[in-house]
């Protein structure tokens, strides 16, 4: 079974940097898509930057410029460097992959349990 695991989160002032983390693990043939969301308090669930298997990378309005992800593929795993960090960046993160398994049809996409990132003033 394919299983996503988060790391990287925790408490930092506004301006520092945090680096996120998330690995997937089981019969997996390629990650053709990483994607990495956040969700704060009473908000919807937004996507904050995109990895694609060619190497094309996405990243939304509010995080362009501070934000940057990245994927090591011999280790099936997405990374999300984030630098200049305001009060408005807090949220649960969660990693999401769009991935083939070994052996078995079609496309699966995947979610990591979420990891706390607390920007304080």
């Amino acid at each position: 079974q394919v299983q996503l695991v988060e790391s990287g989160g925790g408490l930092v002032q506004a301006g520092g940097s945090l680096r996120l983390s998330c690995a997937a693990s089981g019969s997996i043939f390629s990650i053709n898509v990483w994607n990495w969301y956040r969700q704060a308090p009473g908000k919807q669930r937004e996507l904050v930057a995109t990895s694609t298997s060619s190497g094309d990378t996405s990243y939304s309005d509010s995080v362009q410029g501070r934000f940057t992800i990245s994927r090591d593929n011999a280790k099936n795993t997405v990374y999300l460097q984030m630098n200049s960090l305001k009060p408005e960046d807090t949220a649960v993160y969660y990693c999401n992959a769009v991935l083939r398994r070994v052996g078995v049809p079609g496309s699966l996409s995947t979610w990591g349990q979420g990891t706390q990132v607390t920007v304080s003033s």
